[in-house]
């Protein structure tokens, strides 16, 4: 053997480890959320483009899913913990918040939330959130009485309304129903609540719905909702009843009128925290970061189809008007 080939081997023989060390040492986030991956995309790819904006290198990412089951997170998040991930991110809203800080005290967590996480116990205040968790917050049930008013001025002879809520996400549930009764006050609707936790049991609502002759329907802020949108904007559609979504997914689906945050932007912010965190900043040292940004979007071709005509008033005030 030459000595050149020599060095060529020893070389490489050299640099592999180092390689080998360089690719174990690369930042390993842990992503945790309640649903599935299926209807996430432009969410997931928002958040990837916020966490290279502010990392500005490679990171690995662990996907735990919990397609639906909420009682799987805290299993999903302990297996995070034991992998010793570098951070750990829950957009999904509050039960993987939960499962995640119930599973560590240590490794830094950023969250996505519909309700005040210092009220819900995350943090200790916005502004200084103490602890190992901080994240972003986007109001759900203290928009419900202005999306009751927008779906009254799109469909002017609504008097009943129903108002579908997911019991096993309690925290949003009681928050979409007490808003909805302090809206009875503002608006002189009528309103019912209803639960449905399954794909069958939004089936049964429904047929409720169309049984009980309600004018229109509400749908409440909740991950499992948003991932069963395909069957709430069919259902809709099928009966022929008003309905008013919490986020611009169920209007691009078909739905008829949705408002609420932008909830892009929440997950893009996610993915900028988990970067700088990566980078060493401490969780904190973050505030908590508040939606300010609400979108009103109006299918006119769903409207159209239900022989609704979209009040000029509206239109100027929409977002987005999709036809």
């Amino acid at each position: 053997m030459n000595r050149r080939k020599a060095i060529t081997i020893l070389g490489g023989a050299a640099t592999w480890p180092l390689a080998a060390r360089a690719q174990k040492a690369m930042p390993v986030i842990g992503f945790l959320d309640p649903r599935s991956p299926d209807a996430l995309a432009d969410r997931l790819r928002g958040f990837r483009q916020g966490l290279k904006a502010a990392e500005g290198q490679n990171a690995a990412i662990e996907y735990r899913w919990a397609e639906n089951q909420t009682d799987r997170l805290p299993e999903l998040a302990a297996d995070l913990v034991r992998r010793q991930v570098a951070v750990i991110v829950t957009p999904g809203g509050l039960a993987s918040a939960m499962a995640a800080k119930a599973a560590t005290t240590t490794i830094p967590i950023v969250f996505v939330v519909a309700d005040d996480p210092v009220r819900l116990g995350l943090v200790a205040s916005l502004a200084r959130p103490d602890g190992n968790l901080t994240g972003a917050n986007f109001f759900s049930g203290e928009l419900t009485a202005k999306r009751l008013e927008l779906l009254r001025e799109l469909v002017p002879a609504t008097t009943r309304v129903a108002v579908l809520v997911n019991p096993a996400n309690a925290e949003n549930a009681k928050t979409t129903s007490r808003e909805a009764e302090i809206a009875i006050h503002a608006t002189g609707l009528q309103i019912q609540v209803f639960n449905a936790s399954t794909s069958r049991e939004i089936n049964a609502a429904f047929a409720t719905f169309v049984r009980e002759r309600l004018d229109a329907v509400l749908v409440g802020l909740d991950p499992f909702f948003n991932s069963r949108r395909i069957q709430l904007v069919q259902l809709a559609t099928r009966y022929a009843i008003p309905t008013s979504y919490p986020a611009r997914d169920f209007a691009e689906a078909g739905g008829l009128i949705s408002y609420g945050a932008n909830i892009a932007d929440a997950w893009h912010q996610v993915g900028v925290y988990a970067g700088r965190i990566l980078k060493g900043v401490k969780p904190a040292e973050l505030p908590v970061v508040r939606s300010s940004k609400f979108e009103l979007v109006i299918n006119a071709e769903t409207a159209r189809m239900l022989g609704l005509e979209i009040p000029p008033s509206l239109l100027a005030r929409a977002d987005e008007v999709i036809e």
